[in-house]
């Protein structure tokens, strides 16, 4: 099966060594996604929801790249530093996927690279056989 890698032009791909997106056949998995704003810097800075629609729309740009559509997302994972505020990133999950409904984790931890990251993100898409 071809392999195909998805940059989202994140300057800590080539310092990590990692693609936004990898594409196998049918299956896609988005990288962890943090809400990094155009041009650099961290969008939305102390606003989770705003954040956590940045890591959306970077992540689903990268399914698009791959072949791929929300429809075809079968797992997400919302990570966030602070669990008390954890309802205001599924909020914004669910404005995008409430009606598609993947399997869905939410999870804190300590932090991330950059400490202004409240929220990233992670998902797999597998593409019907017929959208191929």
């Amino acid at each position: 099966m071809t392999r195909t890698n998805v940059s989202s032009g994140s300057y800590l791909e080539p310092i990590i060594g990692f693609s936004r997106a990898v594409r196998i056949g049918q299956h896609v998995s988005v990288a962890g996604t943090a809400p990094i704003a155009e041009g650099g810097g961290t969008h939305g800075v102390g606003d989770m929801a705003a954040q956590m629609r940045r890591c959306l729309e970077i992540s689903l740009k990268a399914l698009a790249d791959a072949g791929a559509r929300p429809e075809d997302v079968i797992r997400s994972r919302i990570i966030v530093t602070d669990i008390a505020r954890w309802e205001e990133a599924a909020r914004v999950h669910g404005e995008v996927f409430g009606e598609i409904r993947p399997a869905c984790t939410v999870m804190a931890v300590t932090g991330f690279v950059d400490p202004d990251w409240l929220v990233e993100t992670e998902m797999d898409a597998i593409i019907p056989e017929e959208s191929q």
